[in-house]
């Protein structure tokens, strides 16, 4: 009986060693894992981070070539319209009958438009 007593020891200190020895390896694969995903997160932070940055970048590279095109786009707009506008002064001074023939044609059209867009309106009510 001293025996079976002391392999029945023997068999739970074996038993003892070896669940003693599985928690710690459990909690070693635990911390492993978590260092992992901890790495992980701080790599994705990184990238995440990274591709913010660059947003920013292309955002105010966008909003500086859209701003500059359009300050280039009203200067070409102001030349334009004040070359059409001496060229316009330019031909009444110098041919001042067909201009003002033009003027009254281009009136009469007008006219002509606005008087059969306003009988279309009382046709239809």
């Amino acid at each position: 009986m001293n025996t079976t007593v002391k392999a029945l020891g023997d068999e739970a200190t074996v038993l003892a060693q070896d669940a003693a020895l599985s928690a710690e390896h459990a909690i070693r694969s635990t911390q492993q894992l978590a260092q992992q995903g901890l790495d992980g997160l701080g790599s994705a932070r990184a990238q995440t981070g990274a591709a913010l940055h660059q947003l920013a970048h292309d955002s105010s590279v966008l909003t500086h070539r859209g701003l500059d095109a359009l300050r280039d786009g009203g200067q070409l707009l102001r030349e334009k319209s004040s070359h059409a506008r001496q060229a316009t002064t330019d031909y009444i001074q110098h041919q001042p009958i067909k201009s003002m023939l033009m003027a009254a044609a281009v009136g009469a059209a007008l006219m002509g438009l606005l008087a059969l867009f306003s009988r279309q309106r009382e046709g239809g009510r």
